[in-house]
């Protein structure tokens, strides 16, 4: 018996995630909520022994979050990913005024995320990411669809 329950913790301490898992329950895992990830990812890849990880989607994803911050995902994007910390992040970046910046790192305090772009970083209630933005539109994917039917609506009276 005491050999069985050694190998179960040497899993768990190594980070052992099985194939089934989706890379929206490997963030919980680490303890980060399924909302840093846009919905749409096609396959991830996860180095348990390292924490080196990949996500694919099927092609770039851009939205805006609270109608001031706009993301962008490149195709793929690559970490590596601990216990409350995603570090060495390549593939997503930020919206600035103009400018766009690469965010490096994102670290979990408590109920908090804060995102690093390096020379600066801004902290985010983790209650604002429950949810898995769409690419496009972010959170407020319904307004968008209810805006689309409404030029619809209108579009097939004009042409009545």
């Amino acid at each position: 018996m005491f050999p069985l329950l050694h190998l179960f913790l040497l899993l768990i301490s190594a980070g052992a995630i099985d194939d089934s898992v989706s890379a929206y329950d490997a963030l919980q895992l680490y303890n980060f909520p399924i909302g840093l990830l846009p919905q749409g990812v096609i396959r991830y890849d996860l180095e348990n022994s390292t924490g080196e990880f990949s996500v694919y989607f099927n092609g770039s994803c851009s939205f805006s979050l609270e109608g001031s911050y706009q993301l962008r995902y490149q195709p793929s994007i690559s970490g590596r990913i601990s216990t409350n910390r995603l570090g060495n992040l390549k593939g997503v970046s930020v919206k600035v005024i103009l400018f766009w910046i690469k965010i490096v790192e994102v670290v979990r305090n408590g109920d908090e995320l804060e995102f690093s772009v390096g020379i600066a970083s801004a902290d985010f209630a983790i209650d604002n990411f429950g949810i898995s933005p769409q690419c496009g539109c972010g959170l407020n994917c319904d307004a968008v669809g209810d805006v689309a039917e409404e030029v619809d609506l209108l579009s097939l009276k004009a042409a009545v």
